[in-house]
Parts: C-alpha cells; sequence; structure tokens
C-alpha cells in the first residue's frame, strides 16, 4: 500500500510537534537573538513577558505543516527504499544496505523541502515575535504573516532561507534514517519485528545525531528567514555564515546545540514509535 507511509507520517509528524514546540521557539529565539544569557533566561523572560502563550507562537502553522512535510518524508523514505532494494521497508527479515537507506534518506530531505520551505519561514517569523498579544506585533496570525512577506518581498520572499534549508535538510535526512536503522539493527533480532522500547531508542538516537549535524546551518536557516522580517539583512548563505562569525565567532553556529539534542530524544523517539505503530496498524 504506497500511501500507507504517508498516513503515517502525517500523524507521527503532528504528534511529534505537539512533544517539542515549546522548547522548538525557545531554540529559534537563542539562534536569532542576542539577548538571551542561555536557555533558562530565554525560557524565564518568555514567561515573565508572554506568558505560557508565547511558547506556543507559530504552532497553528506548523500543526499541518510539520504533518504534510513528515507525510511527504517519510512515504519518500519508505517508497525510495523499496525502490533501492526491492525489499518493503516494513520487512526487517531482509535489511536494506545503509548506502540504500542514507541515499533514500536524503532524498526525502529533498522531497520535503518545497512543503517545508515557506511554512518553516512563517514559523520563525510568528516565534521571533516577543509582545505580547495586547502590546501588538507585525503579524496578527499565519496567514496575515504570509501576507505581509508576499506584499513585501513577492511569493519568492516566502523561500528566503531555501538554501541553507536545503542544505540543512538533505544530507540531514540522510543522517536521520541511518542512525535509526543503524541502532534498531543492534538492539533487534534478525527476522523478528523491533520491539517499542527499541524504536524509541533508535528514534531518539537518530533525533540527537541528526541535530548534532544540523544546528550550524538551523542557525543560518534561522537568521536568513528573519532577515527583512525584523532582523539583521543578509545577502545569502555565505554572508550570513561570513557575518556571524566575524560578530559572534565559530560558536555561534552551536546556538540552541544543547537545546536541540534535548528536544530531539523524547521527540523523535515519540515520532518514529508512532510511525511504526500506525504503519503495523495499517498493514496487519
Amino acid at each position: 500500500m504506497p500511501f500507507v507511509e504517508f498516513i503515517a507520517g502525517w500523524i507521527s509528524g503532528a504528534v511529534g510537534l505537539a512533544v517539542g514546540h515549546p522548547l522548538d521557539t525557545v531554540k529559534v529565539r537563542l539562534q536569532t537573538q542576542s539577548v538571551y544569557g542561555g536557555i533558562v533566561d530565554c525560557v524565564i523572560k518568555t514567561y515573565t513577558r508572554e506568558g505560557l502563550h508565547g511558547f506556543f507562537k507559530g504552532m497553528s502553522v506548523p500543526v499541518l505543516s510539520v504533518a504534510i512535510s513528515n507525510a511527504v518524508a517519510f512515504g519518500s523514505y519508505s517508497n525510495t527504499l523499496d525502490y533501492l532494494t526491492q525489499s518493503h521497508h516494513s520487512d526487517h527479515s531482509q535489511r536494506s544496505p545503509l548506502s540504500h537507506v542514507f541515499i533514500a534518506g536524503c532524498f526525502s530531505g529533498l522531497a520535503q523541502l518545497f512543503v517545508t520551505a515557506p511554512i518553516d519561514l512563517v514559523k520563525v517569523r510568528l516565534q521571533n515575535q516577543t509582545r505580547s498579544r495586547s502590546a501588538g506585533n507585525k503579524y496578527r496570525g499565519p496567514l496575515h504573516c504570509v501576507a505581509v512577506i508576499v506584499r513585501e518581498d513577492g511569493l519568492k520572499g516566502l523561500f528566503r532561507g531555501f538554501w541553507a534549508l536545503a542544505l540543512r535538510d538533505v544530507p540531514c535526512f540522510g543522517l536521520y534514517f541511518l542512525p535509526y536503522e543503524f541502532t534498531l539493527r543492534m538492539m533487534s533480532e534478525k527476522g523478528k519485528q523491533p520491539g517499542h522500547s527499541a524504536v524509541m531508542v533508535a528514534g531518539g538516537v537518530a533525533g540527537v545525531v541528526t541535530w548534532a549535524c544540523a544546528t550550524p546551518m538551523d542557525v543560518v536557516k534561522a537568521r536568513l528567514q528573519m532577515s527583512g522580517g525584523g532582523g539583521r539583512v543578509y545577502s545569502g548563505v555565505l554572508n550570513c555564515i561570513t557575518v556571524s562569525v566575524r560578530e559572534e565567532g565559530i560558536r555561534v553556529f552551536f546556538k540552541g546545540l544543547l537545546l536541540n539534542s534535548v528536544r530531539a530524544f523524547p521527540v523523535n523517539a515519540v515520532t518514529f514509535l508512532s510511525y511504526e505503530m500506525i504503519l503495523r496498524a495499517c498493514v496487519d
């Protein structure tokens, strides 16, 4: 059933989002603003100024978008892997070569880019609005944000930061599925379905490994997306990298790394567990 993986990816993406969005807001603010002394300082200031609502800004956008991009990513990965190896992904008795896993992962990262790029931009813009709802913000909501971006920058404005996102997602989606499959194989017997604990551990490890590699370009991506939206203006990926290093040093590219790692394990453990459970239920 070619669309089962898309359905499973859709639901698992929504579940993962519910777990990780508050910490994602803190991560984005740390990466794009220099007014916070660290994770705890950002959490305290966000709560003091905006209340709990501040941690969920921009969530209405990815509720749908993450589900869609996850559906595209997981569906593309599973079907590409099936094409490359001619053995269904859910059949763990015939394990695919890890090189095929990486290639299929990279393709899935490319496939979901065109869905993710504009919606991720809107999410980042909304997350960086630090005023309370009564104080007034530039964007009143997701649709208003889209309208303002299109009015100010045209349709191409919705793809600001696209190349940084591509440089982050294409290789990192390969790295996302590779440690998952490797860890799953180490924790389960060949020919037997992996248990729920093995799936959760493998998913968590995959998330941590991926974000450890993705964080530097994630910083660049977030800064480019805020360029023109109230943040500093950069002419492109290389300009953003050069200026950031010159002004803040090489450590700037690791802003949010600890938070990404802490957030990545539970979010991706839940995401992969949801995906595998739904996939098994649909296939069985």
